[in-house]
C-alpha cells in the first residue's frame, strides 16, 4: 500500500488547526493508498501541540522547541515523511478547510501524468465563499512577475480542466516522492515568502510538469498568520523575499530584464499603496529595495 504523509504546519491559531484537521478526516484515500498526517507545530504559545496530542491521536505531533518559520518547518516534516517511506508528501497550511475529494483527484491527476511531479487545487477564499484565491500560477523569471492565476475572481465555472502551470503555492502542494527527492527541500535561505514559487521554479528546471488540478477544492483563510489585511511588515518582507529569488533564478537575458522589471513594478505598487493611504506601508518599499541591494538580513527588520 502506497501512503500519502500530509504536512500540517502550525503556529499557533489552534482553532484554525482544528478545521483543518477535521476536514481532512473526511477526505477519500484512493484505493491502494493510506493517508498519514504529521502536525509539524512551530513552537506554538497557544497551546496548540496539546490540542493535537489530546484532541487528534491519528495524526503524529512534532512539537518543535523554536520556530523554524514556513520552510524549516515544513522541512522537518517532508525530511520524517520522506525518511518513513512516504510515496507522495503534501504541505498543507492550518488554516484551510478541504473538500472530500482532495486527496484523490490530485494523486489522480499525477498518476495520469508522468511527466508531472507536483499538483495544488484551486483553492478559494474561506468558506462558505466561491471567490477564488488561487486557480494556477505565473512565474516569469525574464520580468519578475509571479501571480495567482484567477485571484478575487467569482467561480462561474471558467477553471475547470487540469492545466500546467507556472507556480504552486504552498498553501496545498502534493508532490511525488521522487521530485521532493530530485528537486530538493524547500530553501531555508528566505525568512518568509517565495519559499514555494522558489521550489516550482526549481522544479520545472529539473523537468516536471506542475499541474492545476481544480477538481481538488480547498478554502483558506488567507494570511491567518501573518495579520490578515496587507501591512508594512507583509510588504517588506514579500519584496525582500522576491527579489533574492529572482536574482537566484534569473538565467540568460533575464539577468538583465529583471532587475528594471522589478523596480518598475515596486515603484507602481508605492503609487498604489500611497493613493489607498496605506503610507506605512508604501514607506517600506524603497526601505526593503535598499536593504535589498545592502544584503542586510530581513530577520532583523523593524517595522
Amino acid at each position: 500500500m502506497k501512503t500519502l504523509a500530509v504536512i500540517v504546519l502550525s503556529w499557533n491559531g489552534a482553532q484554525l488547526t482544528r478545521e483543518t484537521l477535521d476536514s481532512l478526516r473526511l477526505c477519500r484515500v484512493p484505493q491502494g493508498w493510506r493517508a498519514h498526517v504529521i502536525v509539524v507545530d512551530n513552537a506554538s504559545t497557544d497551546g496548540s501541540p496539546r490540542v493535537v496530542a489530546d484532541e487528534y491521536a491519528w495524526c503524529e505531533l512534532i512539537a518543535l522547541e523554536t520556530n523554524k518559520r514556513f520552510a524549516g518547518g515544513n522541512n522537518v516534516g517532508l525530511v520524517r515523511a520522506l525518511e518513513s517511506g512516504a510515496d507522495a508528501v503534501m504541505l498543507l497550511n492550518n488554516d484551510v478547510q478541504a473538500d472530500p475529494g482532495l486527496y484523490e483527484h490530485l494523486l489522480a491527476a499525477l498518476a495520469e501524468d508522468p511527466q508531472a511531479g507536483a499538483a495544488a487545487p484551486l483553492i478559494y477564499h474561506a468558506a462558505p465563499t466561491d471567490v477564488i484565491w488561487y486557480a494556477g500560477g505565473v512565474c516569469d523569471p525574464m520580468w519578475a512577475f509571479a501571480a495567482h492565476v484567477g485571484i478575487r475572481q467569482r467561480d462561474h465555472g471558467q477553471y475547470r480542466a487540469i492545466t500546467t502551470t507556472g507556480y504552486l503555492t504552498g498553501c496545498c502542494l502534493l508532490a511525488t516522492r521522487e521530485a521532493w527527492e530530485k528537486v530538493g527541500l524547500l530553501d531555508e535561505r528566505y525568512f518568509i515568502y517565495a519559499e514555494d514559487a522558489d521550489w516550482s521554479l526549481r522544479a520545472r528546471a529539473a523537468g516536471y510538469r506542475l499541474l492545476f488540478v481544480p477538481t481538488a477544492r480547498l478554502w483558506h483563510q488567507v494570511s491567518a498568520s501573518s495579520g490578515g489585511a496587507i501591512n508594512a511588515w507583509k510588504v517588506y518582507q514579500r519584496l525582500r523575499a522576491n527579489a533574492a529569488m529572482w536574482a537566484r533564478h534569473a538565467r540568460g537575458v533575464a539577468r538583465v530584464t529583471w532587475g528594471p522589471a522589478f523596480v518598475a513594478q515596486q515603484a507602481a505598487l508605492w503609487t498604489l499603496l500611497v493613493a489607498r493611504g496605506k503610507f506605512a506601508a508604501a514607506a517600506a518599499v524603497p526601505r526593503a529595495l535598499g536593504d535589498a541591494m545592502r544584503g542586510s538580513d530581513p530577520a532583523e527588520v523593524k517595522l
